[in-house]
């Protein structure tokens, strides 16, 4: 793993108890590669540089930008890859190199150019970040290997499948592995963005952007938005076959000998196809449909919390709690709190 410049925190003096991070110049570098999503580079341009900003304006500040912020894109006929923005005039190279969301969707190939460089990036000791379907273009470089990442949920599938050595894990809205950082949805660089400031100019500088943006400081995961999307493309007609039973019930009916039935298969042998076919055992796969639908519920019905819990097929209330916020990351309460589309809510 690459070794990353780490500066010393000196406390400011005077009435404010902020601490600052000290450090020499550091640039973050947004590659504008062909299809990157330009709301998104606009967008973390402008809250790293009012970071830099809010950090300038702390007592006891010289008033030098800590951080610049550059945007860097294919430019000539041979099309190498060039600092064409930057916040402030820089001399330095990058700290961390961020590869935004890409328009439309994960793209299929990546340019040579964009992966050479970020592997040149890399070993010269830079950190990659990448956002949503960005985590499709740092993958090209082959560092995704024995690693752990996310991607937009929607993405699982496509990823795990074009890097089969990765672990792929779109609960997390952040995964932080080092020299690597992945961040989930398209929006997640508002988070990205976050814990970055967070760790090159401290915790004050951070809540401080975060409050005046009105964006959640980090914390939140992307399973608090997560929709159930099984895989379907396993071509195991036996499975697909039982999988459908399972959607058509609403995940009610759970008993494996009649899921097995379903399926045509002896009930040892439906159990190990079924977690080669869809990745999941048959109880985390009902446990997760019927989340998906309870979350629906929360969202769009006035019923109370033990009621949707019952409707959803659980006759426990407490374990319906349990397995919510292990699956979600919120209980029911907190759920609804957030995401309820109604004006009155019954807990």
């Amino acid at each position: 793993m690459s070794t990353v410049y780490q500066p010393t925190a000196h406390q400011i003096s005077g009435s404010s108890d902020k601490f600052r991070v000290y450090y020499d110049m550091f640039e973050i570098a947004i590659l504008m590669y062909d299809g990157a999503q330009q709301a998104a580079v606009l967008g973390m341009t402008d809250l790293l540089v009012a970071a830099d900003r809010a950090a300038q304006a702390m007592p006891g500040d010289a008033g030098s930008p800590a951080l610049v912020v550059s945007h860097w894109a294919s430019v000539g006929r041979g099309g190498e890859l060039a600092r064409v923005h930057a916040s402030e005039p820089c001399t330095v190279t990058p700290s961390i190199c961020i590869l935004p969301p890409a328009l439309g969707g994960p793209l299929d190939e990546v340019d040579p150019r964009v992966t050479r460089w970020l592997l040149d990036r890399h070993a010269a000791g830079a950190v990659l970040a990448s956002i949503c379907s960005g985590a499709f273009v740092l993958g090209a470089t082959g560092l995704f290997d024995d690693r752990t990442v996310t991607t937009h949920w929607a993405y699982e599938d496509r990823l795990r499948s074009r890097f089969p050595r990765t672990t792929v894990h779109t609960d997390r809205i952040i995964i932080d592995d080092g020299d690597l950082i992945t961040a989930g949805g398209v929006m997640a660089w508002t988070d990205l963005c976050l814990m970055i400031i967070q760790r090159f100019l401290g915790h004050a500088i951070m809540m401080e952007v975060a409050s005046g943006f009105l964006i959640d400081p980090p914390g939140r995961e992307q399973s608090y938005y997560s929709g159930f999307t099984p895989h379907f493309g396993h071509r195991d007609d036996a499975i697909s076959k039982s999988q459908h039973f399972l959607h058509d019930t609403e995940g009610k009916i759970i008993e494996v000998s009649t899921l097995a039935a379903k399926a045509g298969l002896e009930d040892r042998t439906f159990l190990r196809r079924f977690q080669k076919a869809t990745g999941h055992t048959t109880t985390e796969y009902w446990q997760r449909l019927r989340i998906f639908n309870a979350k629906a519920k929360l969202r769009d019905t006035g019923l109370s919390i033990d009621q949707v819990g019952w409707e959803v097929g659980y006759t426990d209330p407490s374990a319906f709690r349990k397995v919510f916020h292990r699956i979600v990351g919120l209980s029911p309460s907190d759920y609804r709190r957030r995401f309820s589309a109604r004006g009155t809510i019954m807990v």
